[in-house]
């Protein structure tokens, strides 16, 4: 590769495309949509986990517990996503360097707040300067999750909160006739019934998860937005040995179709599982299958 690219200047152009495409920068672009996807295969199954917890808190007998529940579902919901996104990477980061600072750092006199500065000692920063690049990846990317999980957790928890007011009154009273316990009727009744009543309210949230992950961005992680801006702007022959105009709507026009491919597949993939729920189910859905069957 190195002597078929030797000199870029000298390149046919189909042999100009596959030096320039094969650079090590576009081949961190095309890391990053591993990331993206890594992103979603993590943050969906926690972010849903947050979620069930918070439904289960704001129905829950115990008041105060309600409250918690209640409060973290609209608290969330009544703030701008970019709001939270931005304070809590802010926030985790800071309280995970100040426990770590009141550990290794117990005889440190210096206030570690000095008006708009956070200052803990250097064997405190999380991750050290001296930490390898993948290490500060990795603690980006685990902050990223974390912070969709909250923000998509308090979504998630209003949809499964609704899907468990939606299950039939008279499935739960024949649980409780039956001698079931409250957890009982919870778990084997109610559990399994209100996926088919939560799952087009998911199914939403997916597609704006698919969406908001060009956050990563804002959140100073070297994603598919930042490469494509990176690598699409203007590049002249005195920075770049591949140098070219400002090609940034087609490094844009590909995130396109990458978004709206995944999206397709994603519609094609939920619609398939809700049939699947909805089989024999007292729903709108179930009871089109019944005919469907029957026809």
């Amino acid at each position: 590769m190195f002597s078929y690219c030797a000199d870029p200047a000298t390149l046919d152009t189909f042999r100009w495309f596959s030096c320039y495409l094969t650079t090590g920068v576009h081949l961190s672009f095309y890391r990053s949509f591993l990331m993206v996807l890594a992103l979603l295969a993590v943050t969906a199954p926690v972010a849903l986990s947050f979620g069930f917890l918070g439904a289960m808190a704001a129905r829950s007998h115990v008041t105060p517990l309600s409250w918690v529940g209640k409060a973290y579902i609209s608290i969330v919901r009544g703030v701008p996503d970019i709001a939270f996104f931005l304070f809590f990477v802010i926030a985790l980061d800071q309280s995970f360097e100040l426990i770590k600072h009141h550990i290794v750092c117990s005889d440190w006199t210096d206030p570690i707040r000095q008006g708009n500065d956070f200052l803990v000692c250097p064997q405190a920063k999380v991750p050290l300067g001296s930490s390898p690049e993948i290490v500060h990846q990795s603690y980006g990317f685990m902050l990223a999750v974390i912070t969709f999980a909250i923000v998509f957790g308090a979504f998630a928890a209003n949809v499964l909160f609704g899907g468990m007011a939606a299950v039939p009154r008279a499935q739960l009273e024949t649980a409780e006739a039956y001698g079931m316990t409250r957890r009982q009727t919870f778990w084997r009744v109610l559990v399994p019934q209100m996926w088919v009543y939560a799952l087009p309210g998911l199914s939403n949230l997916w597609m704006v998860l698919i969406k908001a992950t060009p956050l990563l961005f804002l959140l100073g992680i070297e994603d598919i937005v930042y490469w494509a801006r990176e690598l699409g702007g203007t590049k002249t022959s005195k920075f770049s040995a591949y140098p070219h105009p400002d090609w940034r709507m087609w490094y844009f026009l590909f995130l396109l179709v990458f978004y709206l491919s995944f999206t397709k597949v994603s519609e094609i993939v939920l619609e398939r599982l809700m049939r699947r729920l909805s089989r024999g189910q007292a729903t709108a859905g179930g009871e089109a299958l019944r005919k469907e069957a029957a026809a």
